[in-house]
């Protein structure tokens, strides 16, 4: 559906404008689908996002400054994602050997079990969702990399 239609307006500034509120909407309606498919699992995007960042160390441990530094969304509380995720058992912490100040992060079994099955669900309906070919998708890719340059 056209920008114009869902917000029921047709009044922006000019096209850039009018392309950065539709960057705005699309994000969200992306996560407000995302959420859907997380439901099921008992997973918000945060808590999978977290998942997927120790998956990507493991079966090494990370330190919660580490986590956050990856994070999409950067103001994230990190240690009360990792206190629900630790009481849902998907995660272990445990106190550094290197450094008895700092906790390290990483996946149990059940965290990997579920992760596995989370993937599987979201990457069948991401695909299903992005109504665009391979190509058109890597020039969106450019396009938006070219937006956040500093």
């Amino acid at each position: 559906m056209k920008l114009e239609d869902e917000l029921q307006t047709n009044k922006f500034a000019n096209e850039g404008q009018k392309a950065i509120i539709n960057i705005l909407f699309t994000s969200h309606w992306l996560r407000t689908r995302i959420n859907g498919y997380l439901k099921p699992f008992d997973l918000t995007h945060e808590q999978y996002n977290v998942m997927r960042i120790l998956k990507g160390k493991h079966p090494e441990n990370m330190c919660v400054k580490d986590i956050g530094a990856r994070l999409i969304e950067k103001n994230s509380n990190v240690p009360r994602i990792l206190d629900r995720l630790e009481r849902k058992r998907l995660i272990k912490r445990q106190q550094s050997k290197e450094d008895r100040r700092e906790t390290i992060t990483g996946l149990t079994e059940n965290g990997l079990k579920l992760l596995e099955e989370t993937n599987k669900s979201i990457n069948e309906n991401m695909n299903a969702m992005l109504k665009i070919d391979s190509k058109t998708a890597v020039n969106l890719n450019a396009i938006l990399e070219t937006i956040r340059k500093e």
